[in-house]
């Protein structure tokens, strides 16, 4: 038998089952920390959740996202593809920028490919310390146009606007405005 739960819901109590994968215990219940359908195994005495798995990230794997936030030291990229598979999710990754000898990075909307370097406290970080990886897509910051590479940034084909930006080897060879 299996309900349909939502992450907080009680599952069962303590005593009687242990938690399973998809489910937590506060103290006193066990409850559910995933959308899905209860399941219990009384041969194991455990009760878990399943449900739909949600691509997430994990160490190792490259995305490619778009720049969501600039913060003195670090940036938050929304993940739009792991392992070149789309996600929807929302999913978001960190990446620390204060060791990193360039003055602009990437700015919000470039679209970046970096690697998972793993989790900690909540949050993915991510690397772009690769020639592969860097930005992949960006447009001039002052008037929006399309832009070229230029010794270790980029420069704009209309008004000659010049920013510094961690490129990818890979810049310009595919055209992620237009993805879906």
């Amino acid at each position: 038998m299996s309900a349909q739960v939502i992450p907080g819901d009680r599952l069962a109590s303590i005593e009687e089952y242990s938690a399973g994968s998809g489910a937590f215990d506060d103290g006193d219940m066990v409850r559910a920390s995933i959308i899905g359908s209860r399941q219990t195994s009384e041969k194991d005495r455990t009760v878990s959740t399943e449900g739909p798995s949600l691509p997430v990230p994990r160490e190792g794997d490259i995305v490619i996202g778009e720049v969501a936030a600039t913060m003195a030291s670090r940036m938050a990229i929304t993940i739009r593809y792991v392992n070149g598979r789309r996600v929807t999710n929302g999913v978001e990754c960190m990446l620390a920028t204060r060791n990193m000898r360039m003055r602009m990075v990437a700015l919000v909307g470039d679209i970046l490919r970096l690697r998972i370097l793993g989790s900690l406290n909540g949050d993915i970080h991510a690397t772009v310390d690769e020639p592969q990886l860097g930005v992949l897509f960006t447009k001039c910051r002052r008037c929006g146009e399309r832009v070229i590479v230029s010794r270790s940034g980029v420069k704009c084909v209309e008004c000659g606007w010049y920013d510094d930006r961690k490129l990818s080897s890979e810049f310009g060879s595919a055209d992620f405005a237009k993805a879906p």
